[in-house]
């Protein structure tokens, strides 16, 4: 897979802004808008470019808090870390999920409107799973940087 700057061009340009037309995306990456598109068509095939979003503003939205959640497992056998991993990924309020090494096994981010909702959360779906050990949240009082683009070099 070979990438070139007109790509890394193009990769940039649509992690800014993927609302763009192909008009406007070949006139910034100085191209014609076929050959553009043709690149933008590879890079999808090639998986780069994995999905389109639209990014909302939470707050807007009612989802007041920014939670990080530490989950501990009474055990780390696969078949435990599958079973945790099916039930919160069909959790919409969990946004990002990780399997961790250090003192927790899993570190969750979960967008939710306020602290009663969040005890719901703790309560009715984490508690209840039987892997789950320990949990321990954190709130995030300020959201200093927040960015999806990732870093590519040019």
């Amino acid at each position: 897979m070979e990438i070139d700057s007109t790509d890394l061009k193009i990769l940039n340009e649509l992690q800014a802004d993927a609302s763009l037309s192909n008009v406007e995306l070949a006139r910034r990456v100085y191209l014609s808008p076929s050959p553009c598109l043709t690149r933008v068509r590879a890079l999808e095939a090639q998986g780069l470019i994995r999905q389109y979003v639209a990014l909302l503003d939470a707050k807007q939205l009612g989802l007041h808090l920014n939670v990080f959640i530490s989950i501990s497992l009474k055990q780390q056998s696969r078949k435990a870390l599958q079973a945790f991993e099916e039930r919160i990924c069909v959790r919409d309020e969990v946004m990002e999920c990780y399997l961790m090494t250090g003192d927790a096994d899993y570190l969750l981010r979960v967008a939710i409107a306020d602290m009663p909702a969040l005890e719901r959360f703790i309560l009715e779906q984490l508690a209840p799973i039987a892997q789950v050990e320990k949990i321990r949240s954190s709130f995030a009082l300020k959201q200093v940087r927040y960015k999806t683009a990732l870093p590519l070099s040019l």
